[in-house]
């Protein structure tokens, strides 16, 4: 007798032995005949019963012993890759999938953001690649697709990245929950060539909530910012981050487009620098061997350097520093500026508003050239796209401030706009003039850098411009003053050492054409165009006064 059947006899008498107790200590004498027949038939039932689930328990355990996995070379965990072969196969990204490739064998690599079976034949896997997501079927048949294979993709880690072979088919109604909805990829091969190996800090899907989705539903899981930039590689992997560093990366793209058009020349300058770059004290100490060196502000004195020797248009894309202790939603103490500096014939306004066009340039191509990207942000951070105009709006500084005190603000006419002020400012402007994107010139001079031309016309105020965008201010610039007389008299009149100057000052001296330009923080024009509420959203791996890692 084999051990399933000694169990089953003894669960037999087992409920045997229990049903007499029962019968005796209910009533206290034997079991009459026909209370033992009943007795007996209910055995044989139960044995019956026990040999039945043990019949087919048997029959499933040979099945299985006996199934063949003839879907053995269609699946499983590929080597490492250590470049052992190539094999010429022809990639497809997940972003160029349409309708028009129904039927069409195609080969993609991507990371599984999910996985979800339905039964033991069936399995739905998220892919994504970059900004796009498309939905993976796996059907068992009797040919390329067994159960096992099924139960291999259902047990795929989130974010690990698989190598598919596929058949793009149309499916019956759009899947919505994807950005390439209009196919579905039925997989016929499926390999994972790199396995996540420990627990996520979060999951992509609780990052990729929008401010509407937890408005919609309170109790979604809400990722907090600390925790996104702490684990910042598992946090750009989601599609809207993918997208926002793409448009920053177009933004940089433009702005060297439109500049070399203009027949600007890119120039790259020195990070470490013996003084302080604008004479103030919000810069970063180094040690540099047996002295002290400083992270510049800007690139300001080295532009200016380039136009004395008559190199006529620069440019440059670099990083930079300031050791402001702004703990704010808009400041970094390093990020990338996109500065220019240009000589002018006759008018400081030739630069400003060559300015005003390259702004509009990259805002136009933006919305043209990078619409699938800007679909993904906004679905994550919901904003309308600006307006602006042609030809940008221009105000003069004192105009602005009896637009804010016509509106109840309080402002010196020589004061400093404070942010809140710009915040109102952009709102008067934008139900004034329907504009998000406008030029305030003519600043107060005495709230300027020292390299500030003075108005010719009313030394109070200066040849200096701000750009504003969505009511807070993208970029900085001024006419420069181009004589060392002049120049100097500026920096002693703000208490600024001139010996500290000199190779600078030195410049102007061989003699130096007008000039004008200006400095752009790539992170904020990008948080400003896109609406989005912090810097640090934009900024690749954020460096503010309380991080540096990771």
């Amino acid at each position: 007798m084999s051990e399933q059947e000694q169990q089953n006899q003894q669960q037999i008498a087992d409920v045997t032995d229990k049903m007499e107790q029962v019968i005796l200590d209910a009533e206290g004498k034997p079991l009459s005949k026909k209370a033992l027949k009943k007795l007996e038939k209910e055995r044989e039932k139960e044995q019956k019963k026990q040999e039945r689930l043990a019949r087919e328990a048997a029959e499933r355990a040979a099945r299985e012993a006996a199934e063949v996995d003839y879907a053995t070379d269609n699946y499983g965990n590929a080597k490492l890759n250590m470049s052992q072969q190539q094999t010429n196969t022809k990639w497809t990204e997940i972003k160029e999938l349409s309708a028009a490739m129904a039927d069409q064998t195609v080969h993609i690599q991507a990371r599984v953001q999910t996985s979800r079976p339905t039964g033991n034949k069936m399995c739905f896997l998220v892919l994504r690649e970059g900004t796009a997501t498309a939905q993976g079927l796996l059907v068992v048949n009797e040919d390329t697709i067994s159960k096992q294979m099924v139960k291999f993709a259902n047990s795929i880690p989130s974010e690990s990245i698989v190598s598919i072979t596929a058949i793009v088919v149309i499916p019956a109604e759009p899947i919505k929950s994807c950005t390439v909805g209009d196919i579905e990829l039925h997989i016929t091969k499926l390999f994972v060539i790199s396995k996540v190996v420990t627990g996520l800090p979060f999951s992509i899907e609780d990052a990729s909530y929008s401010k509407l989705d937890y408005e919609k539903d309170p109790t979604l899981n809400k990722v907090l910012l600390d925790t996104r930039l702490d684990n910042r590689v598992i946090d750009l992997r989601t599609i809207a981050n993918n997208a926002i560093f793409k448009i920053q990366a177009a933004v940089g793209q433009l702005f060297r487009e439109y500049l070399t058009e203009q027949k600007f020349t890119e120039i790259h300058t020195p990070k470490l620098i013996s003084t302080a770059s604008e004479g103030g004290s919000n810069v970063f100490q180094v040690t540099y061997f047996k002295r002290q060196a400083y992270l510049a502000q800007s690139p300001q004195l080295y532009k200016q350097a380039c136009i004395a020797a008559d190199f006529g248009r620069v440019y440059e894309i670099a990083p930079v520093f300031r050791a402001e202790n702004a703990n704010t939603y808009r400041h970094l103490t390093e990020y990338v500026g996109l500065d220019l500096e240009c000589a002018f014939r006759e008018h400081y306004h030739e630069i400003m508003y060559m300015i005003g066009d390259m702004f509009v340039y990259i805002f136009k191509n933006l919305e043209e050239r990078w619409a699938h990207e800007l679909e993904i942000v906004r679905k994550q951070y919901p904003s309308e796209p600006i307006k602006f105009d042609e030809k940008p709006l221009r105000l003069e500084f004192k105009d602005a401030i009896a637009l804010l005190r016509k509106h109840g603000v309080e402002i010196g006419d020589l004061d400093d706009l404070s942010t809140p002020q710009e915040r109102e400012l952009g709102k008067l402007v934008k139900k004034e003039y329907g504009t998000d994107f406008y030029m305030l010139d003519k600043f107060p001079l005495g709230i300027r850098p020292f390299y500030t031309m003075p108005d010719p016309e009313n030394p109070e105020y200066s040849n200096s411009y701000d750009f504003f965008l969505r009511g807070e201010e993208i970029m900085s610039g001024a006419q420069r003053i181009h004589d060392p007389v002049l120049l100097t008299e500026r920096i002693k009149a703000l208490e600024i050492d001139p010996s500290s100057l000199t190779d600078y000052i030195k410049g102007f001296e061989y003699g130096c054409p007008p000039h004008a330009g200006g400095g752009v923080g790539l992170e904020r024009v990008v948080m400003f165009y896109l609406g989005i509420g912090n810097i640090r959203h934009t900024s690749l791996f954020p460096r503010d006064p309380k991080r540096v890692d990771p």
